[in-house]
């Protein structure tokens, strides 16, 4: 089932614009079919929270969304750019300049300090010049002007996920994928990150949480359910109950 019209005009710019995007895993002789035909878009500024039981799909869907897998079959456009059948090396190129990534675990190199991980995405991108100005911006923009030169092992739950949203942020992407962004943290530090997340979204910034929480969910403008692979129904946060 697709998601019901979220209000948006169809001249809206799609950032993203997902139609009929299945995923079959084959486990041996058996067919795992993590995906059945998603239809979805989602508008450049939007905050959307994308909900559902352990196995629904949504991480599968997230993965796709960012570039780590391909489709089965369907068509993904990021941009309005048919993202769907690209190369590994050009997904690889989609994902360093024009994706955001922010995970529960962080991923954060142990060895390098908070400025020298955000560095990392310019330098991939054969950004140099200007790189670590920009991470120190990007550090700045997230509260951790003060502490460009801790490494991870110094920092609590919170100010290495800060560090983490700053490198999802230092490339200026289309839009910002955050899988369960506040599962290590306790609930106030959660919400700390997800006020951030909030605050960046007001400067029109897009981002899509996966989530089980209800309360991470109720920071987003629209909440998209996922089950057994399918698209439920979707809400925004200002519909009237």
């Amino acid at each position: 089932m697709s998601a019901p019209d979220s209000g948006h005009s169809t001249a809206q710019p799609w950032v993203i614009d997902v139609k009929g995007l299945t995923k079959v895993f084959c486990m041996g002789s058996t067919e795992v079919h993590a995906l059945r035909g998603i239809d979805m878009q989602i508008a450049a500024g939007e905050f959307v929270a994308l909900m559902g039981p352990s196995g629904s799909g949504k991480s599968t869907l997230l993965h796709l969304l960012g570039c780590l897998d391909t489709p089965t079959e369907g068509a993904y456009r990021l941009e309005g750019r048919d993202v769907s059948a690209l190369s590994r090396d050009e997904h690889a190129a989609v994902r360093s300049r024009r994706i955001g990534f922010v995970f529960q675990n962080f991923y954060l190199l142990p060895r390098l300090n908070a400025l020298e991980n955000v560095t990392l995405p310019l330098l991939y991108c054969g950004r140099v010049g200007d790189a670590r100005e920009r991470a120190a911006e990007a550090l700045a923009r997230v509260g951790l002007a003060g502490r460009l030169q801790h490494h991870p092992a110094e920092l609590s739950g919170g100010e290495r996920q800060r560090v983490a949203i700053a490198r999802a942020l230092v490339n200026d992407p289309a839009v910002v994928l955050a899988d369960e962004p506040t599962g290590n943290l306790d609930s106030s530090t959660g919400d700390e990150v997800m006020q951030l997340l909030a605050s960046l979204h007001a400067g029109e910034r897009t981002i899509v949480v996966v989530t089980h929480d209800v309360q991470v969910s109720g920071y987003a403008q629209r909440t998209l359910y996922i089950q057994d692979g399918q698209l439920l129904n979707g809400r925004r946060s200002d519909d009237a109950s």
